[in-house]
Order: structure tokens, then sequence, then C-alpha cells
């Protein structure tokens, strides 16, 4: 596959765009050929810039993916066990991941970037611990597969944020590995010289580097320090992701292994603060809500994945009283669709409250609006990247509605966002996308899309065929 253009200095005019402010009319951005807006004027004439067929609105940041699970998605909605949870779909996934080839992944990667484009995301945090061959020794290449999935961003021209996860064991108190983790395990000095050998490659696209240690349950204390302190030396603003309280049973394990609870444990003994992104914390207390949000670090929520594996709800409004930084992700991707995402997390509050409108703020009234402009803001935080919205300095990273799609026709610009989230297909109204300023979605749809889906089902037919 041929990868898309690259950036060149651009302008565009719409007629109404959601700024980091609110909405504004007659707005006329420009942009340089690095991608970085240099104007972002409310009440200006068009002149020769060309005009967005709907609303404007910011790129959705995607906090947190792994992307060879695209291609197990479906796969498992089947009773396997008398009571089937988080930890068979693991089971099952693990048989899965134990074929993925470098070849497969970056065909995987290369269709779900596509289709995250299409969905309204126009960056993404790749969460990726499948580093060596199935047996646990390295590839020839000991990058290959991480190399893969920036080739893929690269090809279908999404920003990326590429985190190698750290993973050394399979429950508290340094359980040794199991034999369907080999794939994932690496020292702390050999995950720290990784990170060196591929800043090249990632500054080369533009890509930043962050590091994941997987989870409290499979890094030890002495490893979690050193590799914190390790990626700071290398990059003190380097983001930092942490699988966190997603489940109960591991709750209890954490407890009985030190005493804690896993946030509890976490805020303890580790520097967290506004750099790290706290994926799920799903089963926090009050007083895990309260802490956890005082350090600025990201609570990531990925609401179809979170209902797909029955995982638990989230709670929003405890988080936000505490003044807590949120943004969305499609994890395992059984969903691909940031509108999508939006509208779960909405509608699992209501469920759980038993209210309406819960996600409204004092800002904004519109749900759509007020979810819009805080996830982007925290993904943006998350990814380590400038794109927070539609302001000077930020990335041209944003996309258009529709005005014309039936679900959106006739609606003022804030009831088209409505619409959009929340009674529409989601994609259906999602007209263009830019991500730094270059168009990779014109009509809804990506330029690869046919070639890149047709790879994704040769390489997810040979991955089932091998198992």
């Amino acid at each position: 596959m041929t990868a898309p253009h690259t950036g060149v200095a651009g302008t565009l005019f719409a007629e109404h765009a959601l700024l980091p402010g609110g909405w504004a009319r007659d707005v006329l951005l420009q942009w340089d050929a690095s991608g970085r807006l240099l104007a972002v004027a409310p009440g200006s004439a068009p002149g020769s810039a060309p005009r967005t067929p709907g609303p404007l609105l910011p790129g959705m940041p995607n906090l947190h993916s792994h992307a060879f699970q695209r291609a197990f998605a479906g796969l498992t909605e089947y009773r396997a066990e008398s009571q089937d949870s988080f930890w068979s779909w693991r089971n099952l996934m693990y048989r899965f991941a134990a074929h993925i080839t470098p070849e497969s992944l970056e065909a995987i990667a290369t269709w779900l970037y596509v289709e995250m484009l299409e969905a309204g995301y126009t960056s993404v945090c790749e969460f990726h611990y499948l580093h060596h061959a199935p047996d646990g020794q390295p590839y020839a290449d000991d990058a290959a597969l991480a190399h893969a999935l920036l080739r893929a961003a690269r090809t279908a021209g999404i920003g990326m944020t590429l985190l190698p996860v750290l993973y050394q064991t399979s429950g508290f108190g340094g359980q040794p590995a199991r034999k369907d983790q080999a794939r994932f395990i690496r020292s702390t000095d050999n995950m720290l010289s990784l990170l060196q050998r591929l800043a090249p490659a990632a500054q080369a696209q533009a890509a930043v580097l962050g590091l994941a240690p997987h989870s409290l349950r499979a890094v030890p204390p002495d490893s979690l320090r050193e590799a914190v302190a390790g990626i700071t030396a290398l990059s003190p603003q380097a983001p930092i992701h942490l699988h966190i309280a997603e489940q109960t049973q591991e709750v209890e394990d954490c407890i009985a292994w030190s005493g804690l609870r896993p946030v509890q444990w976490l805020l303890d003994h580790a520097p967290v603060d506004a750099r790290w992104c706290l994926v799920h914390a799903t089963h926090m207390t009050q007083g895990e809500y309260a802490a956890a949000a005082r350090t600025g670090a990201v609570a990531g929520i990925c609401p179809s994945t979170e209902a797909n594996l029955g995982d638990g709800i989230f709670d929003m409004p405890q988080w936000l009283v505490h003044g807590g930084a949120w943004g969305v992700g499609s994890d395992s991707h059984a969903c691909v669709n940031a509108a999508e995402e939006l509208m779960l997390l909405e509608y699992g509050q209501r469920l759980s409250l038993r209210q309406r409108n819960v996600l409204a703020s004092n800002a904004h009234a519109q749900v759509a609006t007020a979810m819009t402009q805080q996830a982007v803001r925290g993904g943006a935080q998350a990814a380590g990247r400038n794109v927070a919205g539609l302001v000077v300095g930020q990335q041209a990273d944003m996309l258009a509605l529709d005005a014309q799609h039936v679900a959106l026709a006739g609606l003022d610009a804030e009831h088209m966002l409505a619409a959009h989230v929340f009674a529409s297909q989601r994609t259906s109204a999602l007209h263009s996308l830019w991500v730094g300023g270059v168009p990779r979605v014109v009509g809804g749809r990506h330029a690869l899309h046919g070639e890149a889906a047709h790879a994704f089902v040769a390489a997810r037919q040979a991955t089932i065929a091998a198992d």
C-alpha cells in the first residue's frame, strides 16, 4: 500500500466550528506545512479558502488501543464456560495472539487505523505488548512488531503515540509468567533499550514514544520504579499508561498481596502526575477517585470494551467533581467509532444513576458538546501530542460533519453534533477528516479503504486458520 501524501500549508473556512471556548461562527483556519495551526479566526470572511460541508469539530484522540485485537473482535461472543468473564475471554485472546506475525499485524493495524480515521479518531495511543515470536524468542529485528505498527500508522496517516508494554509476571507477588505470555516478556533494561532504538523511527514520522507498564499484577514494584525512572531520564514528558482496577478480582488480589487497593497502592508508591493515563480505573473508592484526580492523571475510559468484557461502569460524576481529566479509547476494538464511545459512556452513566444528560457541564448544557470538549483535552494529554483542539499552536486535526445528512439537516450546529452522537449511525454523518491539515477522509471514505480492508480480511483468515 502507498502511504498518503504528507502535509502542506493550507486554509479552511467553517461556518460553525467547535473551539476550546465553545461554538464559534465564520471561522477561518490556517496552518503551516508541519500541520500546526497558525490562525483560528472567528468572524472572518472565507476569501478563497475551501468551505467545510458542515460543522467543524476537533479530531478525537483514541487513548487506548491493542491493534491486533481488531481481527479478534466478534470471535468470542459465545458461551465457553458456565460463567464467562474477562479472564475466560483473555484465555481465548492469548490463543489468537499466538498466531500474529509482523506481516499480519501490519495489515490488521493498517485497516484498523483507516477505520479509526473514518470514525472520527485522528490519533491513537497504541498499547503494544506483542514483542516476540510465539515461543518468546526475539525476532532478528527485536523491534519488528513495533515497526509494523509505526508503518501502519504512517500508511493510514493517523497520529501515533507508541507505548511499548513492560510485562514480566502473571500475577501479584512476582508469579512467573505463563507460557502463553512468553511473547510479552521483557526485562526493564531491555525495554529501555527498545525505546532508545525506536526513537529515530518514531521521530521520523512525528510519533510520540511513551511507556506502558502493563498493570500492577504484571510489573513488580522494583521494575515499575526502575522503568518510570528510566523513561523519565530518556524523555521527561513521555506518557506513561497503565491498566488498573479494571476487574474486581484484580482489586481483591491486590489487597491480598499488599493490603491496599490497586489505585491506592499506585498513588502511594509511584510518582503519578499529568503524564500518566490510568486505563479503566473502573473500581475505585471515593477516596481513590479524589486522590487520583488530584494527581492530574487522565482516566482512560473504554466504554464499548468495558461493556463487552463485563468490567463495570466508571463513576464519571465522582471523577468530575474532583476535576479529573478523561478521554476515550476503543481498546479491544469491538467497536471502532469515536462518537459511539461517547454515546455508550453517557448511556452507562444513565443506566447506573437512572438519570438523563449526566455528562452535561456547567459550560455546556448539550451533552455531546461537553463530552467532546473534555475527551479531546484528556485524550491529547494522554497522547502527549499537541492535539487539544482547534487553537493556535495545536495540530490541525479536525473533522467536518455533513450538514445535509438526514439526521442533521435543518438543525443548528450544536444539535447537529448531538444528532451525530445520539441519533445517527455515528459514522454516516462524518464527511471529511484532516490530520495535521492533510485530508485523510473525503466523502466519508479513506483513499485506502478497499485495499486495506482486503489485506485485513486475508490476515484475519490466515490467523484463524493457524489456530
